[in-house]
């Protein structure tokens, strides 16, 4: 029997709605495959905030760093997003932890199910096909550079820096992450206007001198937005800055049709964390309401990040099999519609 620790932060809103479930899941996959997963609880974000003033407490961090593995539900509430003074933010608590555990690259593949293609805002011919990996870099550039106001307070700044070694680390994963599947690598960037950017592209083209076997080319971002609507189906592997990375992916991620339906990663260090794209949606939480599959497929991830490969196509497939029955939550319009509990069961029950 193998054993895991697996830290869990559910945060806000719905997400220990959908983290339950990606844990009922897990629970069923420990059983058929003899490991045990152990699950230790933690504030974080808006909650953590109530209990102690701080987004990440110091415990809450210290646990992150002990374990095997992280599973992340959701941060936010509007009482901060409506609230432009307001000094502490939940977001302020994922940020650091990105900071503190390594976590350099996020991870977001982006793909269509045949049977939900009515639910894409894209005509079916422009999302069938549609199978892509975002690789963003997620612990430098503008998100934390150098960034304030100028005495009068009517001038603010946000510096924009990059390093070689943030560049190299982030397009060697993605490289790696190309060659395992269609063997297409875009980098996307702004390097007609901005220096970081060229510095990514010069760094990006000597790393092609060693990964030849992957086909390389390159896009600017606003190019980019536009064919992720034009021909979606044309991108095998981006990777790109994190501001970049943050805006292209999140508007990938309609293509699906649900924001409920998408995983992440964020990896880098030894720990890695897993968690559901969409956000804590405060106005849905408690009503069982939530599409827990991005969480779930989430956990598949997290089991691919412990090597636990039959086990993570098992949950898959699961996810799969139980769509193309034509069930699920309210957002997937489906012919037998399921609460988020109801919804993980049937998901358990096809594993």
């Amino acid at each position: 029997m193998s054993n895991f620790n697996i830290a869990v932060l559910d945060g806000d809103g719905i997400g220990p709605e959908v983290i339950a479930e990606a844990i009922k899941v897990l629970d069923v996959i420990s059983k058929k495959f003899n490991h045990h997963f152990e699950y230790t609880y933690a504030p974080v974000g808006a909650v953590a905030i109530d209990q102690t003033g701080d987004p990440l407490p110091e415990e809450t961090l210290a646990l992150c760093k002990r374990s095997d593995a992280l599973l992340f539900g959701a941060i936010g509430h509007p009482r901060f997003d409506n609230d432009p003074s307001a000094k502490v933010r939940p977001e302020q608590g994922l940020l650091k932890l990105r900071k503190e555990l390594g976590l350099f690259a996020n991870l977001r593949p982006v793909a269509g199910y045949d049977e939900l293609v009515d639910l894409s805002p894209l005509r079916p011919e422009r999302i069938r096909g549609v199978d892509m990996l975002i690789v963003r870099e997620l612990t430098g550039g503008i998100y934390f550079g150098e960034k304030g106001r100028k005495d009068d307070g009517n001038t603010a700044y946000d510096t924009c820096t990059y390093t070689r070694l943030e560049i190299e680390r982030i397009v060697k994963m993605a490289f790696n992450e190309a060659r395992a599947r269609r063997g297409k690598l875009t980098l996307v960037d702004k390097a007609n206007v901005m220096e970081s950017s060229r510095l990514w592209r010069e760094i990006t083209r000597e790393l092609a001198r060693e990964n030849e076997d992957v086909e390389l080319n390159f896009m600017f971002v606003d190019n980019a937005a536009m064919q992720l609507i034009l021909n979606p189906a044309q991108f095998d592997v981006i990777v790109t800055s994190n501001m970049f990375g943050d805006i292209l992916s999140d508007a990938s991620s309609v293509l699906a049709g649900s924001l409920g339906l998408l995983p992440s990663s964020s990896v880098g260090s030894t720990v890695g964390m897993f968690e559901p794209i969409h956000g804590s949606w405060p106005e849905g939480a408690g009503q069982d309401r939530a599409n827990p599959v991005a969480a779930i497929l989430s956990a598949g991830m997290m089991l691919d990040h412990l090597e636990l490969r039959e086990e993570a196509n098992a949950l898959r497939l699961a996810v799969n099999r139980t769509l193309a029955e034509g069930v699920g939550t309210e957002d997937l319009r489906p012919r037998e519609q399921l609460g988020t509990r109801a919804f993980g069961d049937r998901i358990a029950a096809a594993v």
